[in-house]
């Protein structure tokens, strides 16, 4: 980011990070998995809408917590350049990843498609049938510790120690985790809206649509990664990063306001 990250700018690309970050596939399996078992049990129905938001905020405080500690140390460890190379193309691999998986199986045309990730599989059975809202937001601190979001979080640490230091990493943690909310908010609440209507083949329209818009996203920030890094010319400036941000917010709206109206 060659913004500061106390900039407008900076803080618009952070955001749209949080958002696009919120439509990972793994996150969207597990919040799907896990509304559907709040959903099931009659003491924690009331929990069932803000299953996202709680997963949310664990991912994001822990992500938080690694970029403000990475920061603090890194003026005394040397990283050779070739690391923070790599280390700063590794989101945009695996958002090229992410999009093509999901491209392939909704190309397949299954009616049933549905967002699948592996991260699930990492967390111990007992925790995810809990079902509380504290161990709702541990699942979402676990999440963070996988390789690639933890990565992302220290190379988003190493930056802001040398371009504003603590406050820099603090701020963007908190405006991620803010876009990440709203998106995995947004989901755990259509699938009770879905739940509410009874209706499977309006949660294969909703899961087909969510799938385009992951692999629409993916794809158009990962290039958007690769075209500025080839031609530095073409990094956004203030008025466009706020463009970004409130037309992925409009799109999402709108994903909400389309369920709403079929119902």
């Amino acid at each position: 980011m060659s913004a500061e990250w106390f900039s407008f700018s900076g803080l618009a690309l952070m955001f749209v990070l949080g958002l696009r970050h919120g439509l990972d596939p793994d996150h969207i399996a597990c919040i799907d998995g896990l509304t559907w078992r709040t959903l099931g049990r009659q003491g924690h129905r009331r929990y069932a809408p803000w299953i996202g938001s709680l997963f949310a905020l664990g991912h994001g405080l822990l992500v938080t917590s690694i970029a403000v500690g990475v920061s603090l140390v890194a003026h005394e460890i040397t990283f050779p350049d070739t690391l923070v190379e790599v280390l700063e193309w590794v989101p945009t691999a695996l958002l090229l990843l992410v999009g093509t998986m999901n491209l392939r199986l909704l190309l397949r045309g299954n009616a049933a498609f549905q967002p699948t990730g592996w991260k699930l599989l990492l967390i111990p059975r007992r925790l995810r049938d809990h079902g509380s809202p504290w161990t709702i937001v541990l699942i979402g601190v676990l999440f963070a510790t996988v390789f690639d979001t933890a990565t992302q979080a220290a190379a988003w640490g190493y930056v802001a120690s040398h371009r504003g230091g603590v406050p820099a990493a603090l701020a963007a943690g908190l405006v991620f985790t803010l876009g990440m909310i709203i998106t995995d908010t947004l989901d755990s609440r259509l699938i009770c809206a879905i739940e509410r209507s009874s209706n499977g083949q309006e949660f294969g329209r909703y899961s087909r649509v969510l799938g385009w818009l992951i692999v629409g996203v993916s794809y158009a920030v990962a290039t958007y990664n690769i075209g500025k890094s080839l031609l530095p010319s073409m990094e956004m400036n203030e008025d466009v990063f706020s463009v970004t941000g409130l037309a992925l917010v409009l799109m999402m709206a709108a994903v909400w306001g389309w369920l709403g109206v079929r119902r």
